[in-house]
């Protein structure tokens, strides 16, 4: 925060400190800086609050380095106090400050020298760039450190757009931050050095149309080293009319005197970004703080003038035009959305549908985030199937390894299999212990079938309404999801026999607390009690995704298993969407309610998005299974498989992901909860982990599904770069299964973003 000391009072310290009389008066801008003149000489005193200042050693040396590599450019020398000390302190209506005075840097700020030519925007470019090289080797152990300004580490002031009142320029201000998010985990591979950190108007000193001077030395850190570039852009780019022009002229002047890598060309507009955004959202809460502050909005109007503009930029747009001054190939994302629509017509049923009102092509996938043709990121908020996030690199490797060295099929001996069906079957209950490994979770359902006939001698089986199992022939008829719904029959087939789901929320046994579960339980009974004859066994998803992210009560398992038993059936739980540590608590969901499945069928996450599946059973039904007939799976088991699926449990337990999960979790459905005190729309919040579903009714004593809202809010964050997806038997249910690298301030910024658009329904 900016120290406030009253100006009458610097002379008098100024005389005490360093043996000037002087007059002193407040320079222009949001610091606390003053001009002292003394005779002919004149100086810059800075006061820095909040303690003392230990940053001018750091200060000294930077400008020292530059001075060798660049001389003639006018740099801000410290002078020393009359105890020969660098920064001096004192204290002032109350508190210690810290005070560095400079030597005075003629020049004219650029910020008052008028509307920069092209030939100053380049001869600016050229001067970054030499003082970026000036830079690089240096090192200081001051410059180890973190600021407010820090822009490595901006995504840390995300939680700051609360304090902007209007929803629609929070919008924009949300958009940018994600786009800076999404991009911020690359940063740690790129080249680093001590940076100045602060290379604005204000700061940048301009004569007869040349770059002579620099200022303000006191947020220089060791940072990514494409910071700088970015820093400086983002604010010469306020107030002119052609930004992107500017950016180009500075960045084609800066790539001739020090190339850029694509890496730091692929991430400059997410920077930017991030800068301005920091820029506007310090602004906003300093607001909360003293709205009649004289200096500290200085940047905050042009700030927002050029993040707008921006906003109507696409990224890939501004990354492909800096590649073409700079003679850099552009990218290539292939056909257009309408070419592929119209192409998907030809070539592809109708019957596989694409997500959203405008359906969005994706080119690339990062750790929680999908990156559409135009370079915008999207925060996966449902696909699952990517556990560990989009393009894991241990996962990735991993894969690459292993296909470079073999890959065959499981008739033959190799480490991968086994090795990997020992670390599966270790996550599982002592009792669960053979392994057939297979490519899709259809796949796997439809074999947990075919092992429970053999095993039992029955075909009947019980599925719980709403779910959902696979998309083979077998399987449609035993998801309820799929025959109930659009394009079904409507009727079951006659070897499957439809439970209700154990719903607390508008079951018919809600609002009964723990007896729910063994009521919802008994149904099970009821059904095996009318068959009149041994089953199969009981299929069900430990937690019910497609039947709207429905939590089953406690005792529900145990007591539906115990009449399945009784009726000679065996029990499956089909973890495909649920499984892996998301509900946190423990790694698979169906332990949450302390039973032991006789067969566990597993998808999706195992593979991170590779075509890896698993059913595990005991040994009596595996051993019933071999009755003779062969069982292969071409691709099932294969050694790249394998070794995906170990690296998937490798990031599992290397980055705590379990553990994560809860804590995000239990973050994510307490900011839900509380919008549901804000919100009437939103009837129930429930879910275990990052497994979680939001149901919207339009009344919440007759619970009228709001399917048409639900449409709405999920399409409108789409448009916000939210992916969200509607489910459940009355299409009412946001279901919420993201990439378990989902971090706090992913959770926040969405709970923001559905808290503005459900104000439309207020």
């Amino acid at each position: 925060m900016t120290p406030e000391v009253a100006a009458a009072s610097v002379p008098a310290m100024v005389l005490e400190r360093y043996g000037l009389t002087a007059r002193c008066h407040r320079l222009p801008g949001e610091n606390a800086n003053y001009e002292i003149q003394t005779g002919q000489a004149r100086f810059v005193l800075k006061i820095a609050g909040d303690g003392l200042d230990d940053s001018a050693e750091l200060e000294q040396a930077v400008v020292a380095q530059i001075v060798g590599s660049l001389p003639g450019l006018g740099l801000p020398n410290l002078v020393p106090d009359c105890d020969g000390q660098l920064a001096t302190t004192f204290d002032s209506e109350g508190g210690t400050y810290s005070a560095r005075l400079l030597e005075f840097v003629e020049g004219q700020a650029w910020l008052d020298a008028g509307s920069p030519s092209e030939a100053l925007q380049r001869s600016f470019g050229e001067f970054l760039a030499r003082l970026t090289a000036s830079l690089e080797g240096f090192d200081h152990r001051g410059a180890h450190r973190t600021h407010h300004w820090d822009l490595a580490r901006a995504a840390q002031h995300r939680g700051l757009v609360a304090n902007i009142v209007d929803p629609d320029d929070a919008r924009v201000v949300e958009h940018a931050f994600q786009q800076f998010a999404a991009a911020q985990p690359r940063l740690a591979a790129f080249r680093h050095s001590v940076i100045h950190g602060d290379v604005n108007h204000e700061n940048v000193l301009v004569t007869a149309g040349k770059v002579t001077g620099l200022l303000d030395f006191g947020d220089c850190l060791w940072n990514p080293t494409i910071c700088e570039l970015a820093i400086a852009l983002a604010y010469m780019m306020m107030d002119v009319d052609d930004p992107v022009g500017l950016a180009i002229n500075v960045v084609l002047a800066y790539d001739a005197k020090r190339p850029l890598d694509d890496d730091e060309l692929a991430v400059l507009f997410s920077l930017i970004c991030g800068r301005l955004c920091v820029t506007i959202c310090t602004a906003a809460w300093r607001r909360t703080i003293d709205p009649n502050h004289p200096t500290w909005f200085a940047t905050e109007k042009p700030a927002w003038k050029l993040l707008k503009k921006l906003a109507a930029v696409t990224p890939l747009a501004f990354e492909n035009r800096l590649r073409e001054a700079i003679d850099r190939p552009v990218h290539d994302t292939g056909a257009t959305r309408e070419e592929l629509t119209n192409r998907r017509r030809i070539r592809i049923s109708a019957a596989l549908s694409v997500a959203y009102d405008e359906p969005i092509k994706m080119i690339r996938g990062q750790g929680q985030y999908l990156i559409d043709d135009r370079g915008r990121p999207f925060l996966d908020m449902v696909n699952n199937v990517c556990h560990v996030g989009h393009c894991h690199p241990h996962v990735v490797a991993a894969g690459q390894r292993q296909m470079a060295i073999l890959n065959t099929n499981s008739r033959y001996l190799y480490d991968g299999l086994t090795d990997y069906a020992d670390r599966l079957s270790a996550t599982l209950p002592a009792a669960l212990e053979v392994c057939f490994l297979v490519n899709s979770g259809s796949e796997a359902n439809e074999l947990a079938l075919r092992l429970a006939s053999l095993h039992t001698g029955n075909r009947d089986f019980v599925v719980v309404d709403g779910a959902y199992h696979g998309h083979s022939s077998r399987l449609i008829e035993a998801s309820p999801y799929k025959f109930m719904g659009r394009g079904g029959t409507g009727v079951a087939a006659d070897w499957v026999h439809v439970v209700p789901i154990a719903d607390g929320y508008r079951g018919e046994f809600k609002g009964q607390g723990p007896a729910a579960g063994v009521a919802y339980g008994n149904e099970v009974g009821k059904i095996v009690q009318q068959l009149g004859r041994p089953i199969a066994g009981f299929l069900s998803e430990s937690l019910l995704s497609c039947g709207g992210q429905v939590i089953p009560p406690a005792d529900y398992f145990k007591t539906a298993y115990r009449h399945v038993r009784a009726a000679g059936g065996v029990c499956i739980a089909d973890e495909v969407q649920v499984g892996f540590g998301r509900v946190g608590t423990h790694f698979w969901a169906f332990e949450q309610q302390g039973v032991i499945p006789d067969i566990v069928v597993m998808g999706k996450p195992i593979g991170n998005g590779h075509p890896l599946s698993a059913v595990v059973t005991t040994r009596a039904i595996a051993d019933s299974f071999e009755n003779g007939m062969e069982f292969f799976s071409t691709f099932g088991g294969n050694p790249v498989s394998c070794a995906i699926g170990q690296a998937v449990l490798d990031v599992m337990e290397n980055e705590q992901l379990q553990e994560h999960a809860l804590n995000v979790g239990n973050r994510l459905r307490d900011g839900l909860a509380a919008l549901m005190k804000r919100h009437k729309l939103i009837g129930d919040v429930r879910g275990t982990g990052l497994f979680v579903g939001m149901e919207l009714v339009r009344d919440r004593e007759t619970l009228e599904p709001a399917d048409r809202e639900a449409e709405a809010l999920v399409n409108r964050l789409r448009q916000q770069g939210i992916l969200l997806s509607v489910d459940g038997p009355l299409h009412n249910v946001i279901k919420i299964k993201p990439p378990m690298v989902l971090t706090a301030d992913d959770v926040d910024m969405v709970v923001r973003s559905i808290d503005r658009e459900l104000l439309r329904w207020a």
